[in-house]
């Protein structure tokens, strides 16, 4: 764990954070930040269900997109450099605890905060809409009237 604490040190010294990217055995492969929050002072951000490439492109656009004016939370953000709209929502770090060894490991007692980024299915329908078919794992609370 050292060596990889090292490598996400490195990381947000060069790029401002680091994307974590956990393959799943049983459960859904998930992705997150680390160092986003100290970095631009915006929350973290955790995204459950995706591939890499396209987990690491999404927080790199939400960290272009945010970084300024924060991210506005539960309301539908329209695409602009990301390939579908997505929402934000916050998520408590004790929901989180067993999922981000790195960031835990990375801020200490520093508090920090977090989001999840929640997509929508292959058919372009959210959480709460009929039809919905996706594994997203969703650990913050996701308003249905949102969709």
């Amino acid at each position: 764990m050292n060596d990889y604490a090292a490598i996400v040190q490195k990381n947000i010294e060069s790029h401002g954070f680091h994307v974590t990217y956990v393959a799943g055995s049983k459960s859904p492969p998930f992705c997150y930040s680390t160092g986003i929050f100290q970095s631009f002072s915006i929350p973290e951000v955790f995204i459950s269900s995706l591939p890499p490439n396209l987990s690491h492109e999404l927080i790199t656009q939400y960290v272009k997109r945010h970084a300024q004016t924060g991210p506005p939370l539960n309301e539908r953000m329209k695409a602009i450099g990301e390939r579908f709209d997505y929402y934000l929502i916050p998520v408590s770090l004790q929901r989180l605890r067993e999922h981000v060894l790195a960031s835990l490991k990375y801020y200490g007692d520093r508090p920090f905060e977090c989001v999840q980024l929640i997509y929508p299915d292959p058919m372009l329908l959210f959480p709460g809409e009929p039809g919905y078919n996706y594994d997203q794992e969703i650990f913050g609370e996701f308003p249905t009237d949102l969709a």
